[in-house]
């Protein structure tokens, strides 16, 4: 993938989207279905062209270009801390994946598997949902530290939620892998987030 600030962008922005809902689902108990699709359908691009192929849906990229500039956009008040700290730790958790070709390889089999089931449901469909949430079970929750997700208790302890939770958590991990390819680290946040920013708005202008 090109290491470039646009598609750093694009990367980090799915990342984001994904935690993001993640917290929502552990606080309110739900999330619009078109915002989980947004957020699934990036896994099964298995082998894309780009980045752009991974985010193709213009309503999906500007969802999660809105939540990248809000968590950049300095300390304002729509940002959130659980967000960035659930991001963080799937950064983290990818480097690790990284080197686990055991891991890598369950994983792209998980998901080819599930990619057969489209052709019969919908991305956001529970039988679709509980095999991502299992797939993550099996692969990335093995890897330490976990996501450590905070939230209501009734919320999270209910399978439906709980297994949401889990696939949006695969989802923003392919993101963070995306995030890696296209030249993403620590330091680039860091360091980079004005020309992040400056590409967000570029692209959700665009």
């Amino acid at each position: 993938m090109h290491r470039s600030p646009r598609n750093q962008a694009l990367a980090l922005a799915g990342l984001l989207h994904c935690t993001a809902l993640v917290r929502q689902l552990a606080h309110q108990g739900r999330i619009a279905e078109a915002e989980l699709a947004c957020a699934l359908r990036p896994l099964f691009q298995l082998e894309p062209d780009s980045v752009d192929a991974v985010y193709a849906d213009a309503g999906c990229r500007h969802s999660a270009l809105t939540v990248l500039k809000t968590q950049l956009g300095g300390s304002g008040s729509g940002r959130d801390m659980e967000t960035t700290r659930y991001a963080a730790t799937l950064m983290h958790l990818e480097r690790k994946l990284a080197r686990r070709d055991d891991l890598v390889a369950a994983l792209r089999a998980g998901l080819e598997e599930s990619a057969r089931q489209l052709e019969h449901f919908p991305v956001t469909h529970d039988n679709i949902v509980a095999r991502l949430a299992d797939l993550y079970g099996r692969t990335v929750s093995t890897l330490r530290p976990r996501v450590m997700v905070q939230g209501e208790a009734r919320f999270l302890e209910e399978p439906d939620t709980a297994n949401r939770v889990r696939a949006l958590l695969l989802a923003g991990m392919r993101s963070a892998v995306l995030w890696r390819q296209c030249g993403g680290s620590r330091l680039r946040l860091v360091l980079g987030r004005g020309r992040l920013m400056d590409a967000a708005a570029e692209l959700d202008a665009a």
